[in-house]
């Protein structure tokens, strides 16, 4: 196995050499073809201005000889029967007949033809366009020639320039991505010796980090977590299966933290690379990319707080605050909170007036679950139906499949065709942990494509 920033600098080494070659490849032969195809359009375009000032066949020789003059170009006309009437380079009654020539045959069947050919003639290697005209009744080929040695130097001049501004481009690329790729190595290895220090109850320091807000936030919410480990250790040192039981968190904290800041830091790292490598990059898309790496940050950070509350209730020690509130009026603030959120959605409060005995903070984090799950996979309006046996959040969107039912309150479970709210997969499992620590009941009925019902039964 290979180190990240040794990953990533090899495959950009990689892919650096593979797109200076490809490029080059490509963009000679395109360019060539292009080239190529323009000296033909040219020889054409002669061919046509030519034939349209010959009046007869009596002069042949001498309108050839002035146009060699006037282009430089080798010009021949040949009769239906390959035999030379007219060439400019040569003696046309030393000529062999061309009726077999590439360019002559094509010109007879298309009306033009053309071949890159060397020629015995001039010794040298030409590209030959003909064409067939009608002069006076009588069916003729123009030709004309021109030097490819020539247009390959041009060619060979113009590749160059593209080549040195691409490979000085790619040079500037991958000096910035190296200097990346160190610097990501450096904060990386001191994560990684942090959670290896801290796995092995060896760490007596703290992590700084200041290379950008994300690393920072990382090493400052490793440094509470680890604070807050130490402190729990030293607490249940004398008390062996307690210890066990901290132990066994803390690795799934650790592990957690380390696979889902993977993810975040790449997109992060990503987009910071695109701004940073491509200056031209238009506005738009660069605020797009900004808010991609915020959203990232938020993440982590949203990553936090959801373990710790998740450990809390896991192990039992989340105590409630029961009193009586109104659910109707508890309700109406969520939607107030998300009304901001999700502008032009419809939540409806459906039924009865209903007052209960509950935690406040922890029903609203139960509400606001299922509420803001139900307009992230919705469309349509959401309704909430309100009784003195049972609370129902209803949506009409995505649904979910009759085999993840069982499984979607469950700790670390992601749906398949969603995330329930966090990547960890505890957003449903905390609902349902608040719920059984007041006694009620969480039953889920959906079908895919038609919505879903979260449904809170009141224990009797």
């Amino acid at each position: 196995m290979i180190k990240i920033h040794q990953l990533f600098l090899r495959t950009f080494s990689m892919l650096f050499l593979f797109l200076l070659l490809a490029i080059s490849i490509t963009t000679y032969y395109w360019s060539k073809s292009i080239y190529i195809e323009q000296i033909k359009y040219n020889l054409s375009q002669n061919i046509d201005t030519f034939s349209a000032l010959l009046v007869n066949t009596h002069t042949l020789d001498l309108q050839v000889k002035n146009l060699k003059k006037a282009t430089n170009l080798r010009i021949t006309i040949i009769d239906k029967n390959g035999i030379v009437l007219a060439e400019s380079d040569e003696d046309k009654n030393r000529m062999e007949n061309h009726a077999k020539r590439y360019e002559i045959v094509r010109a007879q069947k298309l009306g033009i033809g053309s071949k890159i050919r060397f020629s015995n003639t001039l010794n040298k290697e030409l590209l030959y366009v003909a064409k067939k005209i009608n002069l006076q009744g009588e069916t003729l080929y123009i030709r004309m020639a021109d030097d490819i040695e020539q247009i390959s130097d041009n060619f060979i001049s113009l590749s160059l320039q593209i080549f040195s501004i691409v490979f000085l481009f790619l040079i500037g690329a991958f000096l910035v991505a190296y200097r990346i790729s160190n610097k990501i190595k450096e904060e990386t290895n001191n994560i990684l010796t942090f959670l290896i220090d801290l796995s092995n109850k060896k760490n007596k320091y703290k992590i700084e980090s200041s290379y950008t807000v994300e690393f920072h936030r990382i090493t400052r919410y490793l440094n509470i977590m680890s604070n807050k480990l130490s402190k729990r250790d030293k607490q249940k040192a004398k008390q062996t299966a307690k210890l066990k039981l901290a132990n066994r968190q803390k690795d799934e904290i650790i592990s957690a933290i380390s696979h889902e800041f993977k993810n975040p830091i790449a997109i992060i790292s990503g987009y910071t690379e695109t701004i940073l490598n491509d200056r031209d990059l238009p506005h738009e898309i660069k605020e797009k990319f900004l808010h991609k790496i915020n959203a990232n940050a938020s993440k982590m950070t949203s990553i936090i707080d959801t373990i710790r509350l998740s450990l809390k209730l896991d192990e039992g020690k989340q105590k409630l605050q029961v009193k009586k509130i109104s659910i109707n009026k508890l309700c109406e603030e969520i939607i107030s909170d998300l009304e901001a959120k999700y502008k032009h959605r419809e939540i409806n409060i459906i039924e009865g007036k209903l007052d209960m005995q509950v935690d406040e903070t922890m029903f609203n984090i139960v509400l606001s679950n299922l509420l803001e799950n139900a307009l992230k996979y919705s469309e349509e309006k959401i309704n909430i139906y309100l009784n003195e046996d049972e609370i129902i959040v209803e949506d009409f969107g995505i649904g979910i499949g009759e085999k993840e039912l069982k499984l979607i309150t469950s700790k670390f479970y992601r749906v398949s065709h969603n995330t329930w709210n966090n990547s960890l997969g505890l957003g449903l499992f905390i609902v349902n942990s608040i719920i059984k620590i007041h006694g009620f009941s969480l039953e889920i009925q959906s079908a895919l494509s038609l919505g879903s019902r979260f449904i809170i039964k009141f224990k009797k």
